[in-house]
């Protein structure tokens, strides 16, 4: 990961005074990078790590940075990962170009080395990413969505990046069909474990790193509360529904919608849900031989589902 960050911060550097600037603002904020991690210990099971392997890392890395600025402009968020957005400190318009410079420059990573497989396979999760979200916002209009819809949505928005990560590993090292196939749907399995994780956050207390209430503010049914719906009687179902639509940050509704959702086995349900992807994913690691490698995968994809934020 320390030679990783050294390609990184070359794949962004721009003669460009302001947007360089940006970039070491970028760099020096950087996340947990588990998509980068993926795409190494993905490769490391399925061969050896090689130049097209850090492209790879690179590629994923800058396709989700870019996504994530666009996002805090779409959201107006003005905070990411503890640290000023871009929105917050350059404005809209400056934030939105470095998304498109960032898309670019994955871009051309994958053409100037001809990276074309790994550049299909991102390319792909980005289409479904964009998909999943206004397959969401639709829903969230009508606030009528089902488990199937639901686990549609996050495979799409979600775990489709997650799989792209573990597919371009293995790519990155091996033509084996199989091979890449496997380590795709391990990282599918593994996304929808993450977002099931996630959305449990909103439900939770204070101090789990997100804050509780965000997806009923923004109207997103996710599936601790799809499922307290489900065995409920049309009238309550009703009030819930219209609860929602209402919710204006009143913490008494708050209260009551997560009341609604524990004492309906909302929680329960979702956390046995993301156990059951997890156990999936793990089914397919163990095909891959025992390696220092398939260890650590193993580890991170408990701690996706143990993380506390």
């Amino acid at each position: 990961m320390s030679e990783f960050e050294h390609k990184f911060q070359n794949s962004v550097y721009t003669r460009v005074a302001l947007l360089n600037r940006i970039m070491i603002y970028i760099v020096k904020r950087k996340g947990k990078q588990i998509r980068p991690i993926l795409v190494f210990l993905s490769a490391g099971i399925s061969g050896e790590i090689s130049e097209k392997t850090f492209r790879g890392a690179s590629l994923v890395e800058l396709l989700h940075t870019a996504t994530l600025i666009h996002d805090d402009v779409v959201d107006d968020s003005f905070e990411r990962r503890g640290f000023f957005s871009l929105n917050a400190l350059w404005k809209n318009k400056i934030a939105v170009l470095v998304g498109d410079y960032l898309l670019a420059r994955g871009l051309l990573l994958s053409v100037d080395n001809q990276d074309f497989d790994l550049l299909g396979i991102s390319s792909t999760a980005v289409k479904q990413m964009s998909e999943g979200e206004l397959l969401q916002l639709e829903k969230s209009r009508t606030l009528n969505l089902q488990e199937p819809e639901y686990l549609d949505i996050i495979r799409m928005k979600t775990a489709s990046l997650i799989a792209s990560c573990c597919a371009m590993g293995a790519k990155s090292v091996t033509d084996d069909p199989v091979v890449v196939e496997n380590m795709r749907m391990f990282g599918e399995y593994v996304g929808m474990a993450f977002q099931i994780k996630d959305d449990l956050f909103d439900y939770g207390d204070e101090g789990t790193g997100k804050p509780s209430g965000v997806d009923i503010k923004e109207k997103k049914l996710t599936l601790p509360l799809i499922y307290a719906l489900s065995k409920v009687d049309r009238a309550e179902h009703k009030k819930v529904i219209k609860t929602i639509k209402g919710y204006d940050s009143d913490k008494n509704k708050f209260n009551y919608l997560v009341d609604f959702v524990k004492t309906n086995g909302g929680i329960s349900y979702a956390e046995k849900r993301m156990v059951e992807y997890q156990d999936k994913a793990f089914d397919i690691l163990m095909k891959f031989g025992s390696s220092a490698y398939r260890e650590s995968m193993h580890d991170l994809v408990v701690y996706t589902t143990k993380r506390e934020k």
